[in-house]
């Protein structure tokens, strides 16, 4: 393997001018620096990451946690985290906390230890010991979908009162009166959120949420098997459940077509976290949809300003409600036929 020395002699420069052209020094010769990337290519020479970040205290590096890897959204959350780090100029490491707070611990002392730059968390359940620590310790760090109030860190998420506005509203202009939520843990911010921003939005037509109506998962989908199930044991089962996130929705899809019962005729039902399978299933589900690839993106600018010693800004996106057709929908109208006549 070809060395910095090596490089210099090829180009007929110093080691010190190698470095320079390798690191974007101005004070170079364009014919010195041609000769330099020119032997680069010729002895194929890659810098040594580890000896650069010794020397310049950067690796490039940054850490993700997030808190379940199976779950499309954070899958899509982390896909947009890679393109836009590598834009910048940075290498991501993942970890996946499994909605596991010793997990998260776990996987952020390991990030720390391999010295990257900043960190990217969604919080499992109310946070985790060592991830605190970390965020009030000083280390660049940015929240992402989920927060922990208190902590002074930037937080990029979406806000999904409206659109849960908008499904509520849509749902009572379809007749339904008896609406249930399948919440996520209590523990964390969107699961407590969204089940406010459900009852308010019913409140605003005098619809109740009684307690029998709130079920409570944990962002699995056996656990919204396990919730739906519960529903439609009731005396009086509701016509719609709203699940708070996509796996939770395919789990009550489950658990009506095991009992031979059908979405929407025997019970309607809607998700938060819309994913690209929900236009596959029969009947394609009602969801709101995250802007989840511009909270990627976000969220590395936001993090990468904290790294360069600036603020970085806490950002908040608007989801959306996508109408289809789990909720007793009337299917699109087709285009009629255009018969050419001769």
């Amino acid at each position: 393997m070809a060395s910095i020395k090596d490089v210099a002699a090829e180009a007929g420069v110093s080691v010190a001018t190698v470095s320079r052209v390798l690191n974007g020094h101005p004070s170079v010769s364009d014919g010195a620096r041609q000769r330099v990337r020119d032997a680069v290519a010729a002895l194929g020479y890659r810098p040594n990451a580890v000896a650069r970040s010794l020397r310049t205290d950067q690796t490039r590096t940054l850490g993700l946690v997030i808190s379940d890897v199976m779950n499309p959204y954070f899958t899509e959350l982390a896909r947009s985290v890679e393109e836009e780090a590598r834009a910048l100029g940075y290498s991501v490491i993942i970890g996946n906390a499994d909605e596991r707070p010793d997990l998260q611990d776990h996987h952020v002392t390991t990030l720390l230890d391999r010295r990257i730059d900043g960190l990217l968390v969604s919080p499992t359940d109310g946070g985790s010991p060592r991830m605190l620590e970390a965020a009030r310790g000083g280390t660049p760090m940015v929240f992402v979908d989920r927060w922990i109030p208190g902590v002074d860190v930037p937080v990029v998420r979406s806000d999904g009162q409206a659109a849960v506005r908008d499904l509520v509203a849509h749902l009572h202009r379809l007749g339904h009166r008896r609406l249930a939520i399948i919440a996520g843990p209590a523990a964390t911010t969107t699961g407590r959120e969204r089940v406010e921003a459900f009852r308010d939005a019913l409140a605003a037509y005098g619809l109740p949420l009684p307690d029998a109506y709130i079920g409570q998962g944990d962002f699995r989908a056996g656990s919204g098997r396990r919730v739906t199930e519960g529903f439609l044991d009731l005396p009086e089962p509701p016509d719609v459940v709203f699940a708070a996130d996509n796996l939770m929705a395919l789990g009550a899809l489950d658990a009506v077509r095991a009992r031979g019962l059908r979405v929407p005729d025997d019970l309607a039902l809607a998700a938060f976290d819309d994913i690209p399978w929900f236009v596959h299933t029969d009947p394609p589900v009602t969801a709101i949809a995250q802007p989840t690839h511009r909270l990627g993106r976000a969220a590395v600018r936001a993090l990468v300003d904290r790294i360069a010693g600036r603020p970085g800004e806490s950002v908040t996106l608007p989801a959306r409600l996508v109408v289809r057709r789990s909720c007793g929908e009337a299917p699109p109208q087709q285009s009629p036929v255009q018969r050419s006549t001769t």
